[in-house]
């Protein structure tokens, strides 16, 4: 009885030690194109660190941002959420056509906080969470500026995150940076280093206590272009005689951007084993929205800001040792917008209204269970011009279609045997575009999309003018 006794008073906490939370790192590239990265194509960029990344768990060729620019991708990452369904559906603050055909709705500018945020439930489950880097999810002005930085979002440490899109200190990514409770460094210091040594230190602190989120939200690969004098150099050798073959896009200093970009992944991996805790360690690494340049796609249509897919399908790496089989590839089409029900799913987390999101868990595509996922389409809502038209798209079973907003001009691609968009379908196969519209139009009825109205400024002579 005595030592029935003992199992009983001891049994939960050999229970905790056999159900440890893990860890999740997050890593959220700004600006980075589908073919970016050498496991992605790429010969020029040079990734190393993120190549082996791609060997030790899954790579994915058909990920998704939820939107072509930033704001609305990273607040849809959060909340699990489509931009449309949050009414946040432009970068903040956007742009201003103030005489185009079609007049903007009144979109939100910042998270509301009704939002629970995928940091705010894992802190319900004792998690420590810590945000590093572009935050660019609050009013651009000055109003109600604490109510909105990351520390008022569920997490415990914010070190860069505050109204800006793009680094705009003195320095701008040298130093001084003029960053929320980041050191400026010393001259010549580079931000992405000195996020990182404040990521590591995070690291340090909390590894041995709570299970953690960090979320590192990179400000590279975003504008202004600008990268440590040595790492040009050594890509401006390069560029000398490289062949381009692929039609890649070749820029010294962009590509050096990029290289420091993966010796920052390198350190907090490398971190991770030093601290013995790599093997109950989720991570992840995407984009935001596509690369700012034509030629990082790795020859897809389109860009950052335009509704192809070279503007929203984005590179998509996860490692969980022992659970994600090493060099694993999906070509299951997965969005921002499921991180949020996949990162608790993995964490065990089940009491969070699922019902309001609009995420599915891949977790059985992660682990092999599955092949495929319940939902089978997804959707964009642009109600705002910028190098695109306003626009709404599904895909489909991989057929995608654009709606675009001005002059209902409809375009159907089969992105199986077309994924560079070169050919339009809606002419020749209507049954095809009048399905997937009426499936376009019901879910923008049910996530309440905000729809544009004509514009009683309208100016053809001036549509195209921005107004500052």
């Amino acid at each position: 009885m005595k030592i029935i006794a003992v199992i009983l008073y001891f049994l939960p906490f050999l229970l905790f030690c056999q159900t440890d939370k893990p860890n999740i790192v997050f890593l959220l590239v700004d600006d980075v194109g589908w073919g970016d990265f050498g496991c992605y194509g790429a010969t020029f960029n040079e990734t190393p660190n993120i190549d082996k990344l791609s060997k030790d768990g899954m790579l994915f060729t058909n990920g998704y941002a939820a939107s072509a620019v930033c704001s609305p991708s990273r607040a849809a990452i959060l909340a699990g959420k489509y931009p449309a369904k949050l009414q946040l559906t432009d970068w903040i603050g956007g742009h201003n056509y103030a005489y185009a055909k079609l007049a903007v709705p009144d979109w939100n500018k910042q998270l509301a906080h009704k939002e629970k945020l995928l940091p705010e439930v894992l802190k319900e489950q004792g998690y420590s969470t810590a945000f590093f880097g572009k935050w660019h999810l609050m009013p651009t002005n000055n109003q109600n500026f604490n109510e909105h930085y990351p520390t008022s979002h569920g997490f415990d440490i914010n070190v860069g995150g505050r109204e800006w899109g793009q680094p705009k200190g003195r320095g701008k990514y040298f130093s001084p940076f003029d960053m929320p409770n980041l050191d400026n460094g010393k001259k010549n210091d580079f931000l992405t280093d000195n996020l990182t040594n404040s990521a590591i230190t995070y690291l340090d602190t909390v590894s041995k206590k709570d299970p953690f989120l960090l979320y590192f939200s990179y400000y590279t690969i975003h504008g202004t272009v600008m990268a440590p004098k040595a790492v040009v150099k050594k890509y401006k050798k390069k560029s000398n005689t490289f062949v381009n073959t692929k039609n890649e896009y070749v820029s010294a200093t962009r590509a050096a951007m990029v290289e420091q970009l993966d010796v920052s992944v390198g350190k907090i991996l490398n971190k991770l084993d030093a601290l013995g805790i790599a093997d109950n360690t989720i991570v992840i690494l995407t984009g935001d929205n596509g690369g700012n340049y034509d030629q990082t796609t790795n020859g897809l249509r389109g860009y950052k800001g335009f509704a192809y897919e070279g503007g929203v399908r984005e590179p998509l790496l996860v490692k969980w040792p022992n659970n994600i089989a090493p060099g694993s590839r999906s070509a299951v089409p997965v969005m921002g917008i499921d991180f949020y029900p996949t990162i608790l799913d993995m964490v065990g987390v089940t009491n969070y209204n699922a019902k309001e999101i609009d995420g599915e868990s891949f977790l059985p595509i992660l682990t092999g269970a599955k092949n495929k996922l319940k939902r089978k389409s997804l959707f964009w809502h642009y109600p705002h011009y910028h190098r695109t038209k306003p626009y709404g798209s599904i895909i489909n079973d991989n057929w995608k279609l654009l709606e675009f907003f001005e002059d209902g001009k409809l375009e159907l691609y089969n992105l199986t045997a077309d994924p560079n968009e070169t050919t339009n379908l809606a002419n020749t196969n209507v049954a095809k575009v009048r399905k997937l519209k009426k499936k376009l139009e019901k879910w923008r009825a049910s996530v309440g999309a905000q729809m544009m109205k004509q514009n009683p400024n309208y100016n053809p002579a001036k549509a195209n003018l921005r107004v500052k």
